[in-house]
């Protein structure tokens, strides 16, 4: 058993089967496509505002508490990969999140904020303009920060403050985002 949980990729791949298994098997009868993509919407988006909350509440607090000479095991190895999960999750979870509106047949009214479909629209937006500031703001600044492009002290200094800036922003939307998503009463 210590091989099996040893192996991140194969404990993840047996619990896939398993949500596959358990969409199929015990999910809403004729349901299963909307099934498989609110599970999916879901699964992403826990794991990229886990990632938003880690990257706030842990890994940028604790940065100046670490010694210099330990700082690039964070900024060498721990932050891009947390940032290559982080962005692709956010890209995943919008991706999914408009499937299961489209699929669920409320996409365009909640987009366009209609009446019945404020809360999750409102939801949605927020969501939208999270996952700009994660690729268009957070993700070209912190590639500087962390030396994967070229940028010089001045250039580095302040690519993170605007990467700060966004992913506090993000942290901020994140509340009110997750309740419009949790409470949305859709046409109702």
């Amino acid at each position: 058993m210590a091989k099996f949980f040893g192996n991140l990729n194969l404990v993840m791949l047996v619990g896939l089967l398993l949500a596959i298994l358990v969409i199929v098997g015990i999910g809403p009868l004729g349901d299963q496509v909307n099934g498989l993509f609110r599970w999916l919407h879901t699964f992403f988006g826990v794991l990229w505002i886990g990632l938003l909350y880690y990257f706030n509440f842990v890994q940028v607090p604790q940065m100046p508490n670490i010694p210099d000479e330990a700082k690039p095991a964070v900024s060498k190895h721990i932050a891009p990969s947390a940032l290559f999960y982080f962005r692709w999750a956010a890209l995943f979870t919008v991706i999914t999140g408009l499937v299961v509106a489209h699929l669920t047949g409320y996409l365009t009214q909640a987009l366009l904020l209609q009446e019945g479909y404020l809360l999750i629209g409102v939801g949605m937006w927020m969501a939208l303009i999270m996952a700009f500031n994660v690729w268009f703001l957070i993700w070209p600044n912190q590639k500087k920060v962390l030396g994967m492009v070229e940028a010089d002290a001045d250039a580095k200094a302040s690519a993170a403050k605007v990467a700060l800036m966004a992913s506090r922003t993000n942290t901020l939307l994140s509340l009110p985002m997750l309740y419009c998503m949790v409470n949305a009463n859709l046409g109702g």
